[in-house]
């Protein structure tokens, strides 16, 4: 299964109603097949513009990262469900590249003459 991330934004609330909404959003992940691998916790700041979502004019919101393996033709559907979540803002899915390999920047003299000049 690809690795993805979440971006998410959730509007301002108190911690209790903030835990239940993240709660919710990691469940609805696991219950589609997903595996959560990691959640950061980006904090609650001022969003950018004002947003409108669900009749409601947001300019403060929590900011989340979830890390997760799911299979491609779940997001559609875990999209979908949480475009209908009230206490959702923004919600992102982004697919993660594999471990970026350590091959030598452009600038970097190869490893073979370096070896060589030794």
């Amino acid at each position: 299964m690809p690795r993805y991330e979440l971006a998410l934004i959730m509007k301002a609330m108190q911690r209790p109603e903030t835990a239940a909404a993240l709660r919710r959003t990691v469940e609805t992940l696991m219950e589609r097949g997903a595996v959560v691998r990691e959640l950061q916790n980006l904090g609650e700041r001022l969003l950018p513009y004002r947003v409108s979502k669900h009749n409601e004019r947001h300019t403060r919101g929590s900011y989340f990262l979830i890390d997760f393996h799911a299979a491609p033709n779940v997001l559609v559907g875990i999209l979908e469900h949480m475009e209908r979540d009230v206490d959702l803002v923004r919600q992102t899915i982004l697919k993660k590249d594999p471990e970026v390999s350590k091959r030598p920047c452009c600038g970097d003299p190869p490893k073979a003459q370096d070896d060589a000049k030794k």
